[in-house]
């Protein structure tokens, strides 16, 4: 039996719970809401219920975790449509993890339908019923993702839910999003709860149009992002547009993004070389942004 001790639930602001990982020193979700988050910040932004009229919609969840994303995305799909015929194809490096969310019975309290879906998910890796096709994919997601691209899986709605970019560089670099949007469907859309400049420049250099998503909790939002070429074409892609202070933002050296050429250095080398490309590039402090924008705000709040 796996040893799931390193796993303490932790009671969010919503009454569920979440984990914190020794490994990244991190929470998996917000303190502020587990639950509320992954429909808040990814089932929400991504326009499920509006997409689950479709017959059929591809999902890929990066970073599984506790398998929370997933769970909502199913329950707002099959609220929304119960006869939509749902693909998922999901990340994680730590089996552990999903394991100990359904050891500790995570989801006793979400009044949830699909825990037999999600405890196969969690030991078997794989689902296969009427109106699923589900798959848990263990090890490093820039591999992954490799094979998922290789497969032809496009995807109608993508979940990016690594550790912080300071924590987990590797899945926030403009390789591993360019990736990501060769997985995504041209119509797709694909949410983060992360609003840093340094992901958001990723996406835009990944060729893709990006967009803010309201607070959750907290008072920064999260991000939204669709192919370019589709923005026009698809009312469903229409983005909720970054404020000023937002495309600022992406005017300082905190855009500067992460790199990771070959998708395979560590941590350590990905902060060093964004560290390096911003003390010799020519962009704004990130820290004059900042003061111009406290004084702008507190101006506008007097």
């Amino acid at each position: 039996m796996p040893d799931f001790e390193q796993f303490v639930p932790q009671l969010t602001a919503d009454g569920s719970f979440t984990f914190t990982s020794q490994e990244f020193g991190e929470d998996f979700h917000s303190h502020y809401g587990a639950k509320q988050e992954s429909f808040l910040k990814f089932a929400v932004p991504t326009q499920l219920a509006a997409r689950a009229q479709k017959p059929a919609l591809r999902l890929l969840d990066i970073c599984y975790g506790l398998g929370y994303n997933t769970a909502a995305a199913l329950q707002t799909i099959w609220e929304a449509n119960p006869n939509c015929y749902v693909e998922v194809m999901a990340l994680e490096l730590n089996p552990s993890v999903p394991q100990a969310a359904i050891a500790h019975h995570l989801f006793g309290n979400w009044e949830y339908q699909y825990n037999e879906i999600l405890t196969q998910l969690a030991y078997k890796y794989q689902v296969q019923q009427d109106n699923l096709q589900a798959e848990l994919l263990i090890g490093d997601a820039r591999n992954s993702i490799k094979l998922i691209q290789q497969s032809g899986f496009q995807a109608d709605a993508i979940f990016l839910d690594p550790f912080s970019p300071p924590q987990c560089p590797q899945l926030w670099t403009v390789e591993f999003i360019q990736q990501i949007s060769l997985c995504l469907d041209t119509e797709g859309i694909v949410a983060t709860y992360s609003c840093a400049a340094a992901v958001r420049a990723a996406f835009l250099s990944a060729g893709l149009k990006i967009g803010s998503t309201p607070p959750v909790g907290r008072r920064s939002p999260g991000t939204v992002a669709i192919h370019s070429d589709s923005a026009n074409a698809n009312n469903h892609c229409i983005l909720p547009p970054l404020s000023q202070e937002e495309q600022e933002h992406l005017l300082t050296r905190a855009a500067i993004p992460y790199r990771d050429p070959q998708l395979h250095d560590s941590a350590d080398t990905i902060i060093m070389r964004r560290q390096q490309e911003q003390q010799t590039c020519t962009l704004e402090p990130t820290s004059r942004w900042r003061k111009r924008w406290l004084l702008k705000n507190a101006g506008t709040d007097s």
